[in-house]
């Protein structure tokens, strides 16, 4: 134990411990600001939306966030959903009313969008029952879409025709047609369609230019619009839905187009993240989208369209349809979490365990400062037995052999006094104890006690004495 307790007290130890000490500490730093990197799952073909993401990602890195986004990229939002559902994503843009994973929770609305089906006005259509027979104009054919578009037909009695359709339709079919936007007034014109369907958001450029084309080839420059009654009954019938008006003049004042409000469905693309993903990540993920949009609008306007979504209080936010992840709750409702609250129970728990660790280094340092303490005080207690010995020593032999002792605890003495701080008292009582113990030899060998050998003793004692002056 003493010595280990000298070996632990050696200075290259002391800078070797406060080394470690400090290395230990950069590594917790480093770990503590490093960025969070999370997962995001985007399907190619979901619009604007891989555009949105990858000016987000752009963005925070260029801020140098503590969120970093690293993007999986799909074919669809199918693929998407599942990324997220089976936790090879953090986040996900998600379609819910295509694929809605279990464990997602709603971020932000990156898209509203809303079906629009748009005709001259001489076409007279206006309801859905008005589509039987009809061939609408599709400008992006993607799966999710014709999804809607399938299920909305469906709900009023018409199934969609055969991609290779042609001639006149049955009744109760409607059918599909791609066509090019820049194709789609001739094909208005020349009737290879009566009307055009999009899944867009109203206030898109390109729902803006979709309506000029219909609006070109009315005779009256007027154009009509599918309205869907009832709206609300379908939502609760498909609540992966939502209701969608148009306000009138929503694409012109001069004439008014539309004349009137205009109801219809919709969906929304959506940025979700997995359930698990902890409140302040997910409020901080909420935080830096909304705070960059402005600048991701110069990278894609499409990121002027990303919005909070719609909640009348905290429990409706959470229990809704499809429920908003209860840390951008916290963002929305401005109760973000602050730093002593996010890491109060690691801030308590290594206060406790360093004041622990500080104690018990307190208490090794007090127990190896009694060691050392006691080492030089077992060399006096010695040093003054050897006094008392050589006072009733036998022979000149045993008193070379103190002698030699006496040097060897003085040797001792000084290498502790040297290598740690010692009291000054106990360094005093130990010199002392040296020299009462040398002069007592010097005594006896003076005294003649031992003869012949006197001479010889005498000068063994002298030499020892000025070696460990």
């Amino acid at each position: 134990m003493r010595r280990f307790g000298t070996l632990l007290l050696r200075p290259e130890i002391v800078f070797l411990i406060l080394a470690i000490g400090l290395g230990l500490a950069a590594a917790a730093a480093y770990w503590a600001s490093r960025a969070t990197v999370l997962t995001v799952a985007v399907a190619r073909e979901a619009g604007t939306e891989p555009a949105v993401i990858q000016a987000y990602a752009d963005a925070l890195a260029k801020r140098h966030k503590e969120i970093r986004l690293k993007i999986l990229p799909f074919d669809d939002v199918r693929d998407s959903a599942e990324a997220l559902g089976d936790g090879r994503a953090d986040l996900a843009v998600v379609r819910p009313d295509v694929a809605l994973p279990d464990n997602g929770l709603t971020l932000a609305i990156l898209r509203d969008q809303a079906m629009i089906i748009a005709s001259p006005e001489a076409s007279g259509i206006t309801a859905f029952p008005d589509l039987d027979r009809k061939r609408l104009a599709i400008l992006a054919h993607r799966d999710a879409d014709e999804t809607l578009i399938r299920s909305m037909l469906a709900h009023y009695g018409l199934t969609l025709a055969g991609q290779d359709s042609t001639g006149p339709l049955p009744p109760g079919q409607v059918a599909l047609v791609e066509v090019g936007e820049a194709d789609l007034t001739a094909a208005l014109t020349r009737k290879a369609v009566d009307a055009v369907v999009s899944v867009i958001a109203p206030t898109a450029p390109a729902a803006q230019r979709i309506v000029e084309s219909v609006q070109a080839v009315s005779p009256t420059g007027k154009v009509a619009f599918v309205d869907v009654e009832n709206a609300d009954a379908i939502v609760a019938r498909m609540p992966r839905l939502q209701m969608v008006s148009m306000p009138a003049e929503t694409f012109g004042g001069r004439p008014k187009v539309p004349e009137a409000d205009v109801h219809t469905v919709g969906a929304s693309y959506r940025l979700m993240a997995r359930a698990s993903l902890s409140r302040p990540g997910a409020a901080d993920v909420t935080q830096h989208l909304f705070e960059l949009r402005s600048g991701m609008a110069n990278a894609t306007s499409a990121a002027d369209y990303v919005q909070a979504p719609a909640y009348d209080s905290t429990a409706g936010a959470t229990s809704a349809r499809l429920p908003i992840h209860p840390g951008a709750v916290d963002y929305f409702e401005r109760e973000q979490q602050s730093f002593v609250e996010r890491y109060e129970t690691w801030i308590y728990l290594v206060a406790f365990l360093g004041g622990g660790i500080g104690s018990g280094v307190a208490w090794v340092g007090q127990r190896l400062s009694r060691l050392r303490r006691e080492r030089i005080e077992e060399a006096t207690d010695r040093l003054l037995a050897i006094r008392q010995e050589a006072q009733d020593a036998p022979d000149p032999e045993r008193l070379i052999m103190l002698a030699r002792e006496i040097d060897d605890l003085a040797g001792d003495i000084a290498r502790h006094a040297l290598e740690r701080p010692t009291e000054a008292r106990t360094l005093s009582a130990a010199a002392i104890a040296i020299d009462a113990a040398r002069s007592t030899i010097k005594r006896v060998i003076a005294a003649g006690r031992h003869g012949d050998d006197a001479p010889a003793l005498a000068g063994q004692t002298v030499t020892a004495g000025p070696e460990t002056a």
